[in-house]
């Protein structure tokens, strides 16, 4: 099924968000505007000709390299000549070493990269942190535990701080900075052809702007971006995620209701921080509008908007939440065991976990057990139930990440005991 079929369906109700998850996108490039080639991948890929080469807006994963680079070799075999990093992920830059080899058997010139001035920042701090993100995301995307964070990066030749125009080979391409889902992010114009590559900034999904495992987001400048990109009136939308969305009237649509989650959100956790409440308040009583998560594209699949709340409070909160308690707390260990001997033991906090419909309130007993308890393979086979419990009422990843590696961990301590 073409890319734009599977986007109409999705868009029309035909096909549901989990039968077509914007994070499994993979298959054959295709042509969505003249001469715009739009590869599906573990990021997406934009390739646009030029008389003068190929410009590529993203290249794509390092596992996916290599399908990056044989579909965008489908739509034309001229030379990479320019490739614009949306923002630093990992899954966004690794695809320019394969074109850079092709420039050398061929004897041209190589590729340039462009990128936002703050970009190279990220990978000094990926080399500082490589073993912090190897154990995050692991457990983010359950990788298999030969999984490494890479050290070595493509770092970008040309950067800039708030736009960049660029032409290359007669199309003219307009760069702007946004700080969103990272504070390195590029969304690029393409004013001949209304065609806007957006980045992560629309990914099919409710916006990955509280990540919990993860660096700062910035919801509000988020939707400001967003509501920038409107001004433009863009006819074809190519995101990091999911697929190509065509025609003015949806781009706007998506645009605008984006936008207005991620402003609801940004604004009520703030009128609540304004009003004296504290992290857990604010937790539980901002919620996102119902008519805006029902869209195919704002579904919680990744991201959720109560993690976003989270990221706005620590964007102007701090770390503290509020609770006197948790200023300077005991260590975790040492109030587990005094709950657990209160209740009368980590087996019976272990054995209320698993009576409890809650899943809130059993994780919090579950943790307890195997915190006041840790060689019990009871308490540990509580909190692997509990756990796994969990996975399967979760819709985003962050969340099923989460808790499918704690029911691992569990199982494998109460497999041992």
């Amino acid at each position: 099924m073409a890319l734009t079929d599977i986007a109409d369906r999705l868009w029309s109700g035909e096909l549901s968000i989990d039968e077509a998850h914007p994070f499994a996108v993979l298959g054959e490039g295709e042509e969505v505007a003249d001469g715009t080639w739009f590869v599906p991948s573990f990021a997406n890929v934009t390739a646009l000709a030029t008389d003068d080469g190929l410009v590529c807006v993203d290249t794509g994963s390092a596992p996916l390299a290599q399908h990056v680079h044989a579909q965008v070799r489908r739509f034309r075999a001229d030379r990479l000549h320019t490739a614009v990093y949306s923002h630093g992920h990992i899954d966004h830059v690794f695809g320019v070493g394969l074109f850079e080899e092709e420039a050398d058997a061929h004897g041209w010139v190589p590729p340039r990269v462009v990128a936002h001035e703050a970009l190279p920042k990220r990978f000094d701090r990926y080399v500082l942190t490589a073993g912090f993100n190897t154990v995050i995301n692991r457990r983010q995307f359950q990788l298999p535990e030969d999984f490494r964070w890479p050290t070595s990066y493509r770092y970008p030749d040309v950067t800039y701080r708030d736009s960049l125009d660029l032409e290359v080979g007669g199309l003219a391409l307009e760069l702007h900075h946004a700080r969103g889902e990272t504070d390195d992010h590029t969304w690029t114009w393409v004013p001949e052809r209304r065609v806007l590559c957006c980045g992560d900034l629309f990914i099919w999904a409710s916006p990955n702007a509280g990540n919990p495992q993860k660096v700062q987001r910035y919801p509000k400048e988020w939707a400001g971006a967003l509501r920038q990109m409107l001004l433009l009136d863009p006819e074809v939308l190519l995101p990091g995620h999911g697929w190509p969305l065509l025609g003015a009237d949806r781009v706007r649509e998506a645009l605008t209701d984006t936008a207005d989650l991620l402003d609801h959100l940004h604004d009520e956790t703030v009128r609540l921080m304004n009003e004296g409440a504290g992290l857990d308040d604010v937790v539980h009583t901002v919620r996102a509008p119902q008519h805006l998560l029902d869209k195919p594209y704002l579904r919680p699949v990744y991201d959720e908007p109560e993690f976003v709340v989270r990221s706005t409070w620590r964007l102007y909160g701090g770390w503290w939440d509020g609770d006197p308690a948790h200023l300077k707390p005991a260590p975790a260990p040492v109030l587990a065991g005094e709950i657990a001997s209160l209740a009368g033991g980590a087996e019976r906090l272990a054995a209320r976990a698993l009576e409890l419909d809650d899943l809130r309130l059993a994780g919090h007993l579950a943790e307890l057990a195997v915190q006041a308890a840790p060689d019990s393979p009871d308490a540990h086979a509580a909190r692997a139930e509990v756990n796994r419990r969990r996975v399967a009422a979760e819709a985003s990843t962050m969340s099923k990440g989460v808790f499918a590696w704690a029911a691992r961990e569990s199982e494998a301590r109460a497999a041992s005991g």
